[in-house]
């Protein structure tokens, strides 16, 4: 059974054995154990087929093999980015990754996002909560494992239906089915695929931030996010009154994620640091500095500062040196110190470029549209330190995508000089635009966005974080208007179930999805001819075929 082996350097990927092997290695154990009445070595072997991943740090070193061996193929190919979906629950999970392998025939360089902002909204146990990290610290870790679980449990549900098909063809006689799909088992492509987690500002100290990683790494995480603002004053990404801290203490957390993942034998783990410098124009410490030029000293030089004079001079300053003059910092009432205007992109550079030399592996740049060109311009000056550099990018469901991309067009048709007047800029988000050139352009733009920005602005991996969030808003409000107006019951019949059954939606049969044909399989195991199974002539889930 082969779980698609890929290399890493010279170290491999290694699955399990094969169906047969497996077979005869269940067969050798219950020769010496003459008291195992009733057990039998096929059944063994089936279910240790379906429970490859024995624990989470199995899932952690197995999916940090796959995500180094992408970062790879990425800096040979950029054509080569990979992609993944937030998904707030494990059923979410399993149905993009079930969908992915009906679609695609493979989940490489397919991966799953785990959201901070979904956790908050709709995982906390004080309910719906904005993304300021109040949420509980381990419905992250809880998340993690949920996820997996499911992602599992569709492995096993898949070489279940492959199995039965093998009796099948055993007691039809048809040894050709047979060997067939013995080949589809041990060529078996699992569901479980990387998975990069949020774990917000660390949740605390450096400390703190460990013992979360810890957790997270042992529920199957192999790669963590993490951002650079202050613990305690969290905010979404793409809201105002973001506070960054100072490199030192970042770098705290960084190293307390690495030593996380060492500790736990995930060696090859991964770090994504996230800057929110840009949409950043506060910090709550001021830096310390042993000597100009310092990394200390380069944070500060950013701060909002006028000279102080004897005159001027005000009861509590805190004052620094900068280039041999006494500054104050301009201090807010809220105690916390500004930057000044328009330094974001060369804080973000300098963040990005002294994450990558203190231990990160991929950054996240949040920013607050999809502009290549913008991203672009700050990794071209993070390259020419970093010249692998590569990022994780919010493909956010924050930025309005459709007139982001029709005002970058119009505005690029005004500048080549190109007639725009039956444009309106300020209403081009209106749906009598939907059919025109330009509107047209905008859409081409926004379906090339990842490629494009993949080969220009070193984009390894794209992201959506929230979209199953609002994929389930709007497939309820669309069902609810249906079911409770005037079609009734033809308004989930028609919409939903017909349309799972003629887009071969495999959740149609969701008593098999739930796991209740391996149920009945191991009650046949456990029971023999004496299993009460509830998947007889009886079942209406045969109606689906």
């Amino acid at each position: 059974m082969n779980y698609q082996p890929r290399g890493i350097g010279d170290q491999a990927i290694q699955g399990p054995a094969s169906y047969l092997s497996e077979v005869g290695a269940a067969e050798a154990l219950l020769k010496t154990q003459p008291t195992w009445n009733g057990v039998t070595a096929e059944a063994v072997a089936r279910m240790r087929l379906q429970n490859r991943f024995k624990t989470g740090l199995d899932i952690a070193r197995y999916t940090a093999a796959l995500m180094r061996s992408d970062m790879a193929a990425y800096d040979g190919d950029p054509t080569k980015y990979t992609q993944s979906l937030g998904c707030w629950h494990g059923f979410i999970a399993q149905q993009k990754l079930v969908s992915i392998k009906k679609h695609f025939g493979t989940t490489d360089r397919r991966y799953l996002y785990l959201s901070g902002w979904m956790i908050a909204a709709l995982r906390s146990e004080f309910g719906p909560l904005p993304d300021q990290s109040m949420h509980e610290k381990t419905s992250v870790p809880a998340l993690i494992e949920e996820l997996y679980t499911f992602l599992r449990q569709a492995d096993s549900r898949e070489l279940n239906d492959i199995f039965r098909a093998l009796d099948a063809a055993r007691k039809a006689g048809d040894q050709a089915k047979e060997k067939a799909l013995i080949e589809r088992v041990d060529n078996f492509r699992t569901h479980v695929v990387p998975v990069i987690a949020d774990i917000d500002a660390g949740f605390g100290n450096a400390e703190a931030t460990y013992l979360l990683a810890k957790k997270m790494i042992e529920a199957g995480a192999c790669a963590l996010q993490i951002e650079n603002q202050v613990s305690d004053e969290k905010q979404c990404g793409h809201q105002d009154g973001k506070v960054t801290v100072p490199h030192e203490v970042f770098l705290a957390k960084i190293r307390a994620c690495r030593h996380a993942f060492l500790e736990l034998g995930v060696e090859d783990g991964i770090i994504v640091t996230r800057t929110d410098s840009l949409g950043a124009g506060l910090t709550q410490q001021i830096a310390v500095s042993h000597k100009p030029g310092d990394l200390g000293d380069q944070y500060n030089s950013f701060l909002d500062c006028e000279e102080v004079t004897a005159a001027n001079a005000r009861n509590g300053d805190v004052i620094i040196n900068r280039n041999g003059k006494m500054m104050r910092p301009k201090r807010l009432a809220s105690n916390l110190y500004q930057f000044r205007a328009g330094t974001g992109e060369d804080r973000c550079v300098l963040d990005s470029i002294t994450s990558l030399q203190n231990g990160a592996d991929l950054l996240w740049i949040e920013t607050e549209k999809p502009n290549i060109e913008q991203i672009a311009k700050m990794v071209d000056r993070i390259r020419e330190v970093i010249p692998n550099a590569k990022l994780a990018y919010n493909n956010s469901p924050s930025f309005n995508w459709t007139l982001n991309f029709r005002w970058q067009v119009y505005d690029a048709m005004k500048e080549a000089g190109k007639d725009v007047a039956k444009y309106n800029r300020a209403e081009l988000m209106k749906p009598e635009y939907d059919d025109t050139p330009l509107a047209i352009e905008a859409d081409e733009r926004i379906r090339t966005f990842q490629a494009d920005s993949a080969k220009r602005a070193g984009i390894f991996h794209h992201l959506i974080t929230l979209p199953t969030y609002h994929t389930a808003a709007l497939s309820t409000d669309n069902l609810a208007r249906e079911y409770f107006g005037e079609q009734g019951m033809l308004g989930y019949v028609k919409n939903v179930q017909r349309q799972e059954i003629r887009q071969g939606i495999a959740c149609v049969r969701h008593q098999n999805m739930a796991g209740s044909d391996i149920g009945d399989d191991h009650k046949e195991y456990f029971a023999g001819e004496a299993a009460l199974k509830a998947g007889g002539a009886h079942n209406t889930m045969n109606q689906f075929g």
